[in-house]
């Protein structure tokens, strides 16, 4: 087949041409909208997508704007093309992060999400007739795809406006876009993503709204909005995660990286936690100042710093970035969590790439990549190069938090395309600073050990954490739910929580580390506790310790604090370790900490306790609602 397959009621086309999008075998309802849309692309290829979203072969820069009753002529984006790939501004600094809050549920299936009804006054079904009827009189854009991996998730359907190319393209390269002669035998789409982006001004205020509506036999997904964030990337995730709902098994919200020592031992590590927890920042190589140190902290009250010498990091060979799976076809009976990516490109956040050099070996990577990439948020005019520290402005002199980039996994060197066994699940959590005087929850230590039952605790409550870049809301502390994925799940949250506690407990041999990033205590640490523990945990070759090593934590929420720390010969103070030894902070400071982050679990854990919750777990739940010790989530859960 062509590369350009477009299909239209205008005299003298083919009759097979008219009917390519055929081949996807569409549900009735869609094949009918397709066949009344005035023109139809099908997608073939990535390249294809990309001149699509340019405005044509010949474009390098595009207006994707739409009439809006009430507004006219409505630019939500412009593309240009670079030489490294495509660049996506949207007009409204809104639009430049996901908001939290952007799911909604359209069925009358069992979720604890908001429904559509509850949230807007007035039933889906009329919207959606709404939709498909808009979708009917525009130029439309389709492509096929397999959601996850295949055998793992459902067969795949996008519909766009043909204008709105690039969102096509940030899927197509998230997911993989399948040439309509390469399609499995027997593909048959069960989901369906449905892009209208005027609906947002007209029913929603402007907001980003995606409406998951699971029927019978085809899960909808309707994006009313153009930020691929809530719907491109997670509305997929939120049908892999009802897939494992469904069927028994988890979809983790993580990154993982294979760490090769200099002394070629090998460890796994899988980094969960909120956006902004560190996912990204775990595959990235330790960043270091001009003289090769590493700056363990800067003391935000005395202006101290410390820093580390390591002459040699490990080696990283980087297993996903956001999205896996952990399928029960890949997994084994040796006591360790098994896991593969659940995606085909990264959409990688980058604005704590500032200035050149901060970051060189993504920089090298994005600035001269060996496919086309796409960007967002980034500033930058057509025919120019797509600099990953050149970040929009969302208002003079304030630099947009959330510029991104989508890379292919097939550019990052050493990937990893197989399964992985993970030695060490660590968990990330964003922290203010913390002092005597204006106490926190940034009590965390540079990393801590813990138990399988407070490793589930943490996924329950999931802290969105302190000053997080990637969403619209960043005030206070408030949790992004179970998992750290419920904002993208359309089910139970008490389904969620115990599959988590059942995989938690099924793998023992993978044990559990807690990891906090931008402060300890007094302390402004950035992602660099994540890398030294990586670089420590690797090196000892598991999270294994001796008595003499650990200590229960001043907090039991925390489970065992490292009371000894050495990396490459050099001690790391024990104020990093056990932030109560810090002078700015000391018991006082701490415990008042500890209070505001027991408090914010008692409350976060009240969403649990429904008829349904597994009986250990609501055991542990009761343990941390009655202030448990160290010692009593052991007895319920003893660390091999």
């Amino acid at each position: 087949m062509s590369e350009a397959l477009v299909q239209g009621k205008k005299s003298g086309e083919a009759m097979t041409q008219e009917a390519c999008w055929q081949v996807f075998n569409p549900p009735p309802e869609v094949a009918e909208l397709l066949s009344a849309a005035p023109r139809v692309i099908v997608g073939s290829s990535i390249e294809m997508l990309i001149d699509l979203a340019c405005g044509g072969p010949e474009s390098n820069y595009y207006e994707v704007a739409y009439e809006v009753p009430g507004k006219g002529r409505y630019v939500e984006a412009t593309v240009a093309r670079v030489r490294n790939g495509v660049v996506v501004n949207y007009t409204e600094p809104y639009m430049r992060r996901r908001d939290p809050d952007s799911l909604v549920v359209g069925d009358d299936r069992p979720t604890d999400q908001p429904r559509f009804k509850e949230r807007f006054g007035r039933e889906f079904g009329p919207i959606r007739q709404e939709a498909l009827a808009w979708l009917r009189s525009q130029e439309l854009a389709v492509f096929g795809f397999i959601a996850g991996r295949p055998g793992m998730g459902p067969d795949a359907l996008a519909i766009v406006p043909a204008n709105a190319g690039f969102f096509a393209l940030a899927l197509a390269m998230l997911q993989g876009i399948i040439p309509p002669d390469q399609l499995p035998e027997g593909f048959r789409p069960r989901v369906v993503v449905f892009g209208v982006p005027t609906f947002r001004h007209i029913y929603f205020g402007g907001k980003q709204v995606v409406v998951h509506h699971r029927g019978d036999k085809v899960y909808e997904i309707f994006s009313f909005n153009l930020y691929p964030g809530p719907s491109a990337k997670k509305g997929i995730y939120g049908v892999l995660i009802e897939s494992g709902e469904r069927e028994g098994w988890v979809a983790p919200h993580c990154s993982t990286v294979q760490v090769i020592t200099p002394y070629d031992n090998v460890l796994t590590i899988m980094h969960e936690g909120a956006s902004g927890g560190g996912k990204s920042e775990m595959l990235e190589q330790v960043h270091r100042e001009p003289d090769g140190r590493l700056l363990l902290g800067e003391n935000l009250v005395t202006g101290e710093r410390r820093y580390l010498q390591i002459p040699r990091t490990c080696e990283l060979n980087p297993v996903c970035d956001d999205m896996a799976l952990c399928h029960p076809s890949i997994q084994q009976p040796n006591g360790k969590l098994r896991l593969i990516d659940a995606e085909r490109a990264w959409f990688v956040r980058v604005n704590h790439i500032d200035r050149y050099g901060v970051d060189p070996y993504l920089e090298r990577l994005t600035a001269q990549p060996s496919k086309p990439l796409l960007f967002l948020n980034i500033d930058a005019v057509p025919g120019s190069r797509a600099l990953i520290w050149e970040h929009i402005l969302d208002a003079p002199g304030k630099p947009c938090p959330n510029p991104r980039v989508v890379v292919p996994r097939e550019i990052i060197p050493n990937v990893v395309n197989e399964v992985v066994a993970v030695d060490v699940r660590s968990f990330g959590v964003r922290t203010p600073p913390c002092t005597r005087e204006r106490p926190t929850y940034g009590i965390i230590g540079l990393f801590h050990l813990l138990p399988p039952a407070l490793a589930w605790l943490w996924r329950l409550v999931a802290p969105r954490g302190h000053d997080n870049p990637s969403i619209v809301d960043t005030e206070g502390m408030s949790s992004e739910g179970v998992g750290s994925y419920w904002p993208f799940a359309p089910g139970r949250k008490v389904a969620q929580a115990n599959l988590l506690l059942e995989q938690i407990l099924k793998y023992p041999r993978t044990r559990h580390v807690l990891i906090p990033n931008q402060h300890i205590g007094a302390w402004r640490v950035g992602f660099m506790p994540q890398w030294i523990a990586r670089e420590y945990l690797a090196r000892r070759g598991s999270a294994r310790f001796r008595g003499d090593q650990i200590r229960p934590a001043r907090c039991a929420l925390l489970g065992y604090a490292m009371h000894t720390l050495h990396v490459e010969g050099q001690q790391i103070p024990r104020w990093f370790l056990q932030v109560d030894t810090q002078p700015e902070v000391g018991a006082e400071g701490y415990d008042q900490g500890a209070k505001i982050l027991e408090d914010f679990f008692r409350r976060c854990l009240q969403d649990f306790l429904k008829p349904d919750l597994d009986p250990l777990g609501r055991q542990i739940i009761q343990c941390c609602l009655d202030g448990g010790a160290l010692e009593d989530y052991l007895l319920l859960t003893p660390m091999e």
